[in-house]
């Protein structure tokens, strides 16, 4: 703080370095923490996961689990069950299957009022069934879910995990170990479900209030702590995808993890993670330079779904409840002998599963709730990764104060940095002798900035922001009158929202100085950075992303007087609009994942995804209050608007260059 507060420091040896290399100092640092976080792929500079807490016992468990029988009959059943329910959940015959187990079922009900467009309810209804610990009070519980996919569903069904499920309930009941409730919960509309079923299960709502009715459940366990869910898609798996990615980022303990992965391991399943296996390590013919490459493919893979914040399964919305959880996901495989059916195989994991955490005393609190991973075997924790962050965003402060320093230099003194005393004095005594009183008075008023015109902008540009942010619902009844859909109303009100905000710099800088742009612009950057080391410690992936693109061209925005560099700026600028972004990122995507067709119908392809991923994004920011929309709202566009205003700063003046050289010429 000295340096930006004390008047003599601008005289400093460190003042005048920071003035004079700040500007490569910025690059060094955002190159260095581009590196580093691709460094972190490279396996010696990683570490292998391990586990921390004891009480689980993986592998230790002697599995009794028999009941494959049972399930290839549950499931042969359920399939025929689901042809008389197209669109719905067989409730009659799950409810049934439960009770002849000899659970506690119970059926919970739940309405969503659709925020946007006209007003439209969707209702829906859970199926859940609860074994009650024989060894304990119902004072802690674990949750099995999976999400129902009826026939008419566009993804891969579900019917075989709900036959294992059914199977291992059975199994579960006979046993006398159980220290926790186990709660099977069986959910419709994916996602939907799982949130409507956790909210009355907690009485809370997450979202607007009036859009999910959750309703109430009429039977409760104990306080849950782990859950596990169930995406089997084929009675005969050839690998286990084990998904972490949860609502805004957040992610299960790593033991968890670790638990699941040991697992498949005992019991010869191959596991997977992003869909990708573990290298090989017997592999000769693959160097350090493949082993990191395929490593880091992994990492963007995880870095890509968990900076959307949007959960990649089920167990993703039990986070927020301080449940630890997971889902996994059976794939089939793809060369089938015979009738055979490994329901057995994956039997024995959930009861390894279930019984290792039935062992725990206490919630997770050890081992890491932040990291990421290059490989289902190795991870890369928070003391690792925040010094890539560090460094990318320290480029945005270092610049904000380099920039604030070289603001408050005397120009004289700064001239010549190895001046003598005598010549400073000289040159002090002809610029007191100097008879142009109206220079001196320009140069004067060049020297102060406007702080209400500064604080004016910023509080301006925040509250367009919480206005687009509540804007949705009215921009989408005002399309409905004129017949547009949800989504082309909300794109078409944010593009021409976008196109007037261009033009606030018309308002803005009439009666703005140079000293005051460049203060916006200091205090702009330091919004950017505090945001990005704020997102970064929660959702590492989003924080990470935003830098890599916004930290070099905000460095870029430098006053200048050369038209063709004021203009350079200002287009790539533009094209870093959140809106041109997501547009581009969408669009890109669609023309890499669908080839051989006519460039026209990527074209309109992608422009519909893109309407659809904005209308996603508010759904679940009023549903899941996944803040990824709020963000981006609130905070990403005001700031893209200060730095826009920003770029039309007015030329420097030239009053102080004149006065170095008359005072060299005197010299």
């Amino acid at each position: 703080m000295g340096l930006l507060t004390d008047p003599s420091a601008g005289q400093g040896k460190l003042t005048k370095a920071l003035v004079k290399y700040h500007p490569k100092l910025t690059v060094l640092l955002y190159i260095a923490g581009i590196i580093w976080f691709c460094l972190l792929a490279y396996s010696p500079l990683n570490a292998g996961t391990y586990f921390s807490e004891n009480a689980l016992l993986p592998g230790l468990v002697t599995s009794k689990f028999r009941d494959d029988t049972l399930a290839k009959q549950y499931y042969d059943e359920l399939q025929y069950e689901m042809k008389k329910y197209n669109n719905s959940i067989p409730y009659p015959w799950i409810l049934a299957k439960f009770r002849q187990i000899g659970l506690d079922t119970y059926t919970h009900n739940f309405t969503l009022n659709y925020p946007l467009g006209r007003s439209q309810k969707f209702t829906g209804k859970n199926v859940y069934a609860i074994l009650r610990a024989a060894r304990a009070a119902s004072t802690e519980a674990l949750v099995m879910s999976v999400p129902f996919r009826p026939p008419s569903n566009i993804h891969l069904t579900t019917s075989p995990s709900v036959a294992i499920m059914l199977a291992f309930a059975k199994f579960a009941n006979k046993e006398k170990y159980w220290s926790k409730d186990i709660i099977f919960l069986i959910t419709e509309h994916e996602q939907l479900g799982v949130q409507a079923w956790l909210e009355a299960y907690h009485n809370v709502a997450c979202g607007q209030e009036g859009i999910l009715e959750h309703g109430d459940l009429q039977g409760r366990g104990g306080a849950i702590q782990a859950a596990i869910n169930l995406e089997f898609h084929h009675i005969n798996i050839a690998k286990m995808d084990i998904k972490v990615e949860g609502l805004n980022g957040q992610l299960p303990n790593l033991d968890l993890f670790n638990l699941a992965t040991r697992m498949c391991t005992k019991e010869g399943i191959p596991h997977t993670f992003k869909n990708r296996e573990n290298q090989k390590k017997d592999d000769r013919g693959r160097g350090p330079y493949d082993e990191w490459c395929y490593s880091f493919r992994t990492l963007m893979a995880m870095v890509a779904s968990q900076a959307t914040g949007i959960p990649n399964g089920n167990h993703g919305l039990f986070h927020r409840f301080g449940i630890q959880a997971l889902t996994l996901e059976g794939f089939p495989a793809k060369q089938v002998r015979g009738n055979h059916s490994n329901f057995i195989t994956i039997g024995r994991i959930l009861e390894g599963i279930f019984r290792s955490l039935n062992n725990l005393l206490e919630r997770f609190h050890q081992s890491y709730f932040f990291y990421l991973l290059p490989s289902s075997e190795r991870f890369i924790s928070i003391g690792l990764y925040m010094p890539a962050m560090c460094l990318i965003a320290g480029a945005l402060f270092i610049k904000a104060c380099g920039t604030w320093c070289k603001l408050q230099q005397n120009p004289l003194s700064s001239s010549d940095s190895q001046d003598n005393d005598d010549n400073e004095d000289s040159k002090t005594s002809m610029k007191k002798a100097s008879g142009d009183h109206s220079s001196n008075d320009d140069t004067q008023e060049e020297e102060n900035f406007d702080i209400v015109q500064i604080g004016s902008i910023f509080l301006l540009t925040h509250t367009i922001g919480i206005v687009l942010m509540n804007s949705p619902t009215n921009i989408t009844r005002f399309g409905s009158a004129y017949g547009f859909n949800t989504e082309l109303s909300i794109y078409i009100g944010f593009i021409i929202f976008s196109l007037v905000l261009l033009i606030a710099p018309a308002f803005v800088t009439i009666r703005s100085s140079y000293k005051s742009m460049t203060v916006i612009n200091i205090l702009s950057l330091l919004e950017l950075g505090t945001t990005l080391i704020c997102l970064s410690m929660y959702n590492f992936s989003l924080g990470f992303l935003a830098g890599t693109l916004y930290v070099p061209l905000a460095l870029l925005i430098v006053p200048s007087n050369c038209r063709l560099c004021s203009w350079v700026q200002k287009i790539l600028w533009l094209l870093a609009h959140p809106l041109v972004v997501l547009t581009t990122t969408v669009l890109i995507y669609t023309f890499i994942s669908i080839t051989g067709e006519p460039f026209k119908e990527n074209m309109l392809r992608g422009l519909v995804a893109t309407q659809q991923a904005i209308v996603f994004g508010i759904v679940d920011s009023m549903i899941y209050s996944n803040w990824l929309y709020s963000v981006i709202t609130c905070v990403m566009i005001p700031n893209w608007l200060c730095f826009w205003i920003a770029l039309f700063c007015p030329s420097k003046p030239k009053s102080d260059d004149k006065q170095v050289a008359a005072s060299k010429k005197n010299d």
